[in-house]
């Protein structure tokens, strides 16, 4: 069995030319920018993660268009999308529909359905020592098309499975497959338990290695939303000794094979009645090279609480956010939101105002940004002629901004700018002390009942000694205004016409 599922499956005649094709560059995959930990560097040129994502099931939906997608993803100047590569997630009323729960006829998983009998689904069961053709043909397509559009994919390995009912979709239940394996409860499924689920799941991610790892425009994610902790069921930490041995694994193929590529995650929360989502030992763990956060409440970092967000609360939650990418930013490690969904569920101007808001924030303070677009559906792979007008047009001009600005060389800097009119909150970079840029975003939360008033009023501004051209930005619009001349090495006053939810200024050192 071992040496079967560790050959090469033939996957056809393109495919293994696309397969030699890529690995060609799989020495030059995105890695982590040398002059500046925070970021990454992908084909000679930084990379900042910013996304308006659709919800994961590219590969594993077979109706998705996903070169539609990936068109649309490519034309508003994302950077990034996030894959789940077996985790299928149930169907709900409060969590709407998208591409990662297909129904069961449409799931395309990795391993094969054989038969003989119906799995939980009413499909036939799978049988674990056959991989399916289809789903890595499928998959080859999917990275080679993201790659000549320039898009990075974090490939999500595996993923919490949540409830019994979600576990009884997956392939390793053991009432799913031919020689059933997976006996146990679903919250023992990302734990070490289980041997005979263990070796399963690391001939999986072996595999996944083996067939993607020649691609440059790659990295993993080991598992996404790890939690342990639930009473009488295994603990976070137990949780977290899984991880290391799957990202053992993982390393162990990309040793074998002379791969490069990067690990993503977190560390294991705990389920208690106000979950607790640490962080500090994700920054410490070896298993990460890139550090994967979703914005929640009660997230802990260097002993201190940030409050980021219900899910699909419609809470706007900007300090939280800033803080918590200020907190961790001396650690020498990218930080990504990497699954921001505090107002996704509402596909409104309200609601994607709050992500456009939580964004840039995070931007510019130095973390990168992956939003859940659910606008984006099966037979809807570019979204919606709204979502296009807003959020996607929004996360363009974000993308737009930091292409233009220096942010490599760049540190936290709001400093500069003073007194603002109130509810303004100030993000920022300076990147070499030549270009300055704040975000100034009002943070009152919906509930407010003055919240998307219009604010006017002076911001005060203080530059190091020089000459500057200052303008302001719409992120809305994606344009300047006409710039101004001022002056570094004292303070200057300018006045904001009158406007609503957020503006960027920026000042740009004139050459000597």
């Amino acid at each position: 069995m071992e040496s079967m599922i560790r050959g090469r499956l033939s996957v056809g005649l393109l495919v293994v030319a696309l397969s030699a094709l890529h690995a060609a560059h799989a020495q030059d995959a995105v890695k982590i920018d040398p002059d500046n930990p925070k970021y990454l560097l992908f084909r000679g040129k930084p990379l900042a993660l910013i996304s308006a994502s659709e919800h994961y099931g590219s590969v594993i939906n077979r109706p998705f268009d996903y070169e539609k997608y990936l068109d649309d993803a490519a034309a508003h100047k994302m950077t990034v999308t996030r894959t789940f590569l077996f985790y299928r997630e149930l169907q709900s009323a409060r969590n709407p529909s998208s591409p990662c729960k297909p129904e069961s006829p449409d799931f395309i998983s990795p391993f094969m359905r054989t038969g003989p009998g119906k799995a939980m689904d009413g499909e036939p069961v799978y049988d674990l020592d056959k991989w399916n053709p289809e789903y890595f043909e499928r998959l080859h397509h999917y990275l080679d098309a993201a790659s000549k559009k320039g898009i990075v994919v974090e490939l999500t390995v595996f993923s919490n499975t949540y409830a019994d009912e979600v576990w009884a979709l997956n392939p390793l239940r053991a009432a799913n497959n031919i020689q059933h394996v997976g006996k146990g409860d679903w919250e023992e499924y990302i734990s070490l338990k289980d041997s005979e689920l263990v070796k399963v799941q690391s001939r999986y991610a072996r595999k996944i290695i083996e067939e993607t790892s020649g691609y440059d425009n790659v990295y993993y994610e080991i598992c996404n939303e790890p939690g342990g902790g639930i009473a009488g069921h295994v603990t976070s930490a137990d949780v977290d000794a899984w991880q290391s041995a799957m990202a053992k694994v993982m390393r162990d193929e990309m040793k074998r094979l002379n791969r490069p590529h990067l690990l993503s995650g977190q560390q294991a929360f705990t389920y208690a009645a106000n979950n607790s989502f640490p962080m500090d030992a994700t920054f410490a763990s070896n298993n990460f090279d890139i550090v994967n956060d979703h914005p929640l409440p009660n997230t802990q970092f260097a002993g201190k609480v940030f409050e980021m967000g219900d899910f699909m609360s419609k809470e706007l939650k900007l300090v939280g956010v800033r803080n918590f990418c200020r907190a961790t930013n001396a650690q020498a490690k990218p930080v990504v939101l990497d699954e921001d969904n505090t107002a996704s569920m509402y596909r409104d101007m309200t609601g994607w105002t709050i992500h456009r808001k939580r964004a840039w924030t995070a931007l510019l303070s130095g973390c990168h940004y992956d939003y859940i677009d659910f606008s984006i559906t099966v037979g809807n792979e570019s979204g919606t002629a709204a979502s296009r007008a807003a959020i996607r047009s929004w996360m363009q001009h974000l993308s737009e901004f930091m292409d233009s600005f220096d942010y490599v060389h760049s540190k936290l800097d709001a400093d500069w700018i003073g007194e603002t009119p109130d509810h303004l909150l100030a993000s920022g970079l300076s990147a070499s002390g030549k270009d300055f840029a704040a975000y100034l975003a009002d943070d009152r939360e919906i509930g407010d009942p003055t919240a998307g008033d219009s604010i006017t009023g002076k911001v005060a501004v203080m530059l190091p000694p020089g000459t500057y051209d200052l303008s302001l930005y719409s992120p809305v619009t994606g344009e300047y205004s006409p710039a101004i001349e001022v002056h570094g090495g004292e303070k200057t006053e300018i006045n904001l016409l009158p406007f609503k939810q957020d503006v960027v200024v920026r000042a740009t050192r004139r050459d000597r």
